[in-house]
């Protein structure tokens, strides 16, 4: 099959859909609420950064759904991402229908290297203990849903904030960010009819505040979206008898964990349907300020991104209640992996893939 300039199988056209909008000038703030056309380019670019990494036909499909698009704004001169390298903060929120609540349960750096097709991401316990100059004390969840108390009276959005605050505490520019909720969460495993997960351990938790009433039990599951979000989230017991406590880093495993069966479950027989069922599961519950053409370069640029050349370099720390005190060694090696991929240093794999 032939390929055209960036790589990519040559574009069909994209079929005309009726009422669809333009965009509006690209003038003013982008509107909370993205318009439909843009949930391919964002699912793809939020499984991407997370290193949910379809092949390259799931890739194509997506490029060819938002590529006839309009955009909200222009992408800024000198930082398209088939040129220039970019970080970018992802996320994902405890806010559901039932709470009203920002919590950061997952937070996430990423850097990304359009010359050498690699990218590095970097994930932080959300009960990291963030001592940083201009900001009190506090661990690392509770910062973003006290920024969203508090743009009214800054006049900064709490995207922003976090984004200079996470750019601060890492050295790194950061340039966009990315936040996803639980509801997304729910949706999308839903979407890809579940996920099969081993349980690590009996898991028992309820609270009648927000409605949570985790019940699993050890062993090889497959679990549907409320159950895989309660066996990510687990941490401690109140039932009669208890069950074991977990930790943050218990939990980023069993969030890698999830995540792998939905990659699998993508791949699987039916998986562009499933892709299409999780972009409409996603579209109301994500954010992003991410250009829409930029959506485009992303998809361009990392649609074959080999999986062997997405480095992950989790912070860990020692647990003393109720903080995470981070290893000041693994930190300073993932600031200096962030740096290294956005400097062309670190060695793309030979596979090509």
């Amino acid at each position: 099959m032939n390929s055209n300039s960036n790589g990519l199988p040559p574009r069909r056209q994209a079929p005309t859909q009726s009422g669809a909008s333009g965009s509006k000038n690209g003038k003013g703030k982008q509107p909370k609420k993205k318009k439909r056309m843009n949930a391919f380019g964002r699912i793809f670019l939020s499984l991407l950064v997370i290193a949910i990494l379809v092949g390259g036909g799931y890739a194509y499909w997506v490029y060819n759904q938002v590529v006839d698009t309009g955009i909200d704004k222009p992408v800024p001169p000198g930082m398209s991402a088939t040129t220039k390298p970019i970080t970018m903060l992802l996320l994902g929120t405890d806010n559901r229908p039932e709470t009203g609540t920002y919590l950061s349960d997952v937070v996430m750096v990423a850097s990304l290297n359009p010359e050498t097709k690699t990218a590095t991401i970097v994930s932080l316990p959300r009960d990291t203990r963030i001592q940083l100059d201009g900001y009190k004390s506090n661990k690392l969840n509770s910062y973003y849903p006290r920024f969203k108390a508090q743009e009214k009276t800054t006049g900064k959005n709490a995207e922003d904030q976090m984004k200079e605050m996470m750019g601060k505490y890492l050295d790194v520019d950061i340039n966009y960010t990315t936040v996803l909720n639980f509801q997304a969460f729910r949706d999308a495993v839903n979407a890809v009819g579940g996920v099969d997960v081993t349980v690590d351990k009996n898991m028992c938790y309820r609270d009648t505040a927000d409605g949570t009433d985790i019940n699993l039990v050890a062993g090889a599951q497959h679990l549907d979206g409320k159950a895989a979000l309660d066996f990510v989230r687990y941490r401690k017991s109140n039932c009669n008898p208890k069950t074991a406590e977990s930790n943050d880093f218990d939990r980023n495993k069993r969030q890698n964990q999830v995540l792998n069966s939905m990659l699998d479950q993508m791949k699987s027989l039916g998986g562009i349907t499933k892709i299409s069922k999780v972009i409409g599961a996603v579209d109301k519950n994500m954010t992003t300020d991410v250009e829409s053409e930029q959506m485009k370069n992303f998809i361009s640029t990392y649609w074959n991104i080999s999986t062997s050349d997405v480095h992950y370099t989790p912070v860990t720390g020692e647990w003393r209640s109720p903080y995470v005190y981070i290893n000041e060694t693994e930190l300073a090696n993932a600031k200096q992996a962030l740096q290294d991929t956005l400097s062309g240093k670190v060695t793309p794999s030979s596979s090509g893939e």
